[in-house]
């Protein structure tokens, strides 16, 4: 496929966007939310819809097996995020163990969720 092609499709696929709106590693794991997709959804994001629902997937895998750029996973995720249709699942984590990176990226997505309008403030 000619390099243009792909550009011009990842940027459709996002609609423009390059940064997403959740801060998604690699390693972040995806799991199915609480609802349903909305009729229209690009079918990108339908086929990550549909292998989150198989199983909780991290963000690299997601990519791989949608044929689809990380970045670009990135932005249709953090969507779908918002949209409900996607949850980073938090971990059981024993007792007495340090903060678990996958529990905070799960609860700044649920907090972005609950106050969109919130701005962070350093300091």
């Amino acid at each position: 496929m000619d390099e243009t092609v792909t550009v011009v499709r990842l940027h459709a696929v996002t609609d423009g966007r390059t940064r997403a709106r959740h801060s998604l590693s690699l390693h972040t794991v995806l799991g199915p939310g609480r609802r349903a997709p909305r009729p229209g959804l690009p079918a990108e994001s339908v086929r990550i819809v549909q292998l989150c629902r198989q199983r909780r997937r991290p963000l690299a895998e997601l990519a791989g097996m949608a044929g689809l750029h990380v970045a670009a996973v990135r932005v249709l995720a953090s969507d779908l995020i918002d949209a409900g249709v996607l949850t980073v699942p938090v971990p059981d984590v024993p007792s007495g163990q340090g903060p678990d990176v996958q529990m905070l990226h799960a609860v700044a997505a649920a907090l972005r969720l609950k106050f969109p309008d919130a701005a962070a403030k350093a300091g």
